[in-house]
């Protein structure tokens, strides 16, 4: 069989992008909001301007932190059999960490989201078969902000055995997280040798690495966490108006972060985030459905690869406020684009709209987008066997392979058989079971699941270590 892969760049193209990056980050140079980085830039080569903050970064060094990092890593669940592999080939799904509005399962309609939103989120992520990494989806507005991302952290590892994450505020939170990260692998040494999660730099567009996030890089990376590196570069906006230069300028930020995380902990593994957008410039409004999403996710993933990175990029998503046609046209391209290109971390899933609201409805649908798009990039194999000559021969003209030995021992693997949020029925047999749509299919689906899924729950004495922990941030920081 042969790989099905998809290339948007050239190799002189992706050369020509680096050379870019190269000439930014030397020349131009990234702010860096944080005192430690700065010292650590200086002593490794950069030229810094304490003042304005600005490092300019020399080749060589871009060029060895990329050769130091490391390129490959396993994240662990509570459940040590539960894992998400990168860098390993796998297509790994993750649902969103938080949204601050949320569409009611009921009514369809927006509001804010609740506690109650995010434990269903995490009890639905660990049903559905192609979430690899559980996030709480919800930001609910009844625990405060200044440890919210504790309490979170706390729920989702008591509610699912898969890797999780959720947004970090800041260095201080972030020591917690790794508390209850900690105690649930068994110690400082066991999360080491199993990490469970990832620290989420989001670089500011442009050129900027921001305090908080280098605060959780720096706790993270030492304490053995790998770093997700993913700015959010917007063009004609953030970035310039042509797609080359966008990337030429993500790649950028990417790279910076690399170099920084490398000074605080040297062999850390890195994520490469190729999540650039666009900006409408008629309502400049980021749009998350662009046909130009696909495409700039697929050029990141050859960047990627070029340095040996596995790649998160930010696709199945869409401009749609419904689960319609745009919904499915935008989602679809955009996932089989980066799948086709490679790409190992999709995400994130569960989001209604350009960053509107999160949804279990949505969560759902992405989950059976992703199989059908799985089963695209997996190929089919071609060999005697496959081909059975012999087979056809033995049924000859106007013959029935139905009930033939080869066909039962082939039509599981070598057909993507539907669940039941799809329909391939005749147009009677839809009609009779109600003439539902995929949306409400789902709908009913995701019911089900929240009334009959139960989460393998943690042992009670590690739930009391977690809930103390969260206590413990609750007193401190709420």
């Amino acid at each position: 069989m042969q790989e099905i892969r998809v290339r948007v760049l050239s190799d002189k193209e992706i050369g020509a992008i680096h050379d870019g990056t190269i000439r930014i980050l030397r020349d131009t140079g990234v702010m860096v909001h944080h005192d430690e980085a700065l010292e650590l830039l200086a002593e490794a080569g950069a030229g810094v301007d304490k003042d304005s903050k600005i490092a300019r970064l020399p080749e060589r060094l871009v060029a060895d932190s990329i050769e130091r990092a490391g390129k490959k890593y396993i994240l662990y669940g509570r459940d040590p059999e539960q894992t998400a592999r990168l860098g390993y080939g796998d297509f790994v799904l993750m649902s969103s960490p938080g949204q601050y509005s949320w569409i009611d399962t009921e009514s369809g309609r927006r509001r804010p989201a609740t506690v109650s939103d995010a434990l269903e989120a995490i009890k639905l992520g660990d049903a559905l078969g192609n979430i690899t990494i559980v996030g709480s989806m919800a930001q609910p507005e009844e625990i405060s902000e200044a440890w919210r991302d504790v309490y979170l952290t706390g729920e989702l590892v008591k509610g699912t055995g898969k890797p999780t994450r959720c947004w970090v505020k800041n260095g201080r939170t972030a020591r917690y997280v790794l508390e209850i990260y900690r105690a649930v692998a068994g110690g400082a040494e066991a999360i080491r040798e199993r990490p469970m999660v990832e620290a989420f730099l989001e670089p500011i567009s442009p050129l900027q690495l921001p305090k908080d996030g280098l605060d959780i890089v720096r706790e993270f990376a030492r304490a053995g966490q790998p770093v997700s590196i993913s700015p959010m570069a917007m063009t004609s906006a953030t970035a310039p108006a042509t797609l080359a230069a966008t990337l030429a300028q993500e790649n950028a930020e990417i790279l910076a972060g690399v170099v920084v995380t490398q000074l605080f902990a040297p062999g850390t593994p890195i994520m490469y985030g190729g999540i650039p957008h666009i900006m409408d410039p008629r309502t400049s409004i980021c749009s998350f459905g662009s046909p130009e999403q696909g495409l700039m996710a697929a050029a990141m993933v050859q960047m990627a690869g070029h340095y040996g990175f596995p790649v998160y990029v930010n696709v199945g998503l869409t401009d749609a406020k419904l689960p319609d046609a745009q919904a499915g046209v935008e989602k679809g391209t955009s996932l089989l684009l980066a799948a086709l290109a490679g790409a190992d971390t999709f995400g994130h899933c569960g989001i209604c709209g350009t960053d509107h609201a999160g949804s279990l409805l949505w969560l759902s649908l992405d989950n059976e987008l992703a199989d059908y798009v799985k089963r695209i990039a997996r190929g089919f194999e071609v060999d005697a066997e496959k081909v059975a000559a012999e087979v056809v021969d033995k049924v000859g003209p106007g013959g029935n392979f139905l009930a033939e030995e080869h066909t039962v021992r082939h039509f599981r693997k070598e057909l993507w058989l539907p669940g039941p949020a799809w329909t391939r029925q005749s147009w009677d047999g839809w009609a009779d079971s109600g003439r539902l749509s995929m949306a409400e299919r789902i709908t009913e689906q995701v019911k089900q699941i929240l009334t009959t899924h139960e989460p393998k729950p943690p042992e009670t004495d590690l739930a009391n270590q977690v809930d103390e922990i969260v206590g413990a941030a609750k007193r401190e920081l709420g």
